[in-house]
């Protein structure tokens, strides 16, 4: 009678597709990465472009309005309506430029400072209700990740980067 692979064994089915998976995972992760900076940047350019075009989002007729209202009666902080253009400008420029790679670690640390700022401001509405907590973190999250880890490699930053030191 045939005696039967033992665990951990190259002719383990386990063991080959740990390994085929890994294989893959190792192979694909600079592209999901990228895909997660840019889908991360698009989110967040999707909450600028509205208060810089004057459109509405969502439930939000004037969400310009809503930023100034937000930075100014919840978190106290003086020069609302300058606040709220810099954050605008952020958002939009910014959530461009994270998508595409270029200045990930500036950008996505500004955006950590932001996403702290709404956490704070929504924070007693932490359970999952309307405009709850549980989003911005999510996107603090990802921020604190990118400002640490960088753009990666199919970023512009990297672009750049060779480009530089192939002139050197």
């Amino acid at each position: 009678m045939p005696h039967a692979p033992q665990a951990g064994s190259a002719r383990t089915p386990t063991f080959s597709r740990r390994a085929a998976l890994k294989r893959l995972g190792d192979g694909a992760t600079p592209l999901t990465y990228a895909l997660l900076r840019a889908v991360l940047g698009v989110t967040l350019l999707t909450h600028g472009l509205p208060k810089l075009l004057g459109t509405a989002h969502g439930s939000m007729a004037d969400p310009m309005a809503g930023s100034i209202n937000l930075i100014e009666n919840v978190m106290h902080l003086p020069a609302a309506p300058l606040l709220a253009w810099l954050v605008t400008l952020l958002e939009s420029l910014g959530g461009l430029l994270l998508a595409l790679g270029l200045g990930t670690r500036a950008i996505a640390a500004m955006f950590v400072v932001e996403m702290l700022g709404i956490a704070y401001a929504l924070g007693p509405t932490w359970p999952w209700i309307d405009r709850g907590i549980e989003y911005p973190v999510i996107l603090l999250a990802l921020c604190v990740h990118l400002t640490m880890a960088g753009g990666g490699h199919y970023a512009l930053d990297r672009t750049l980067q060779a480009r530089t030191a192939a002139r050197a």
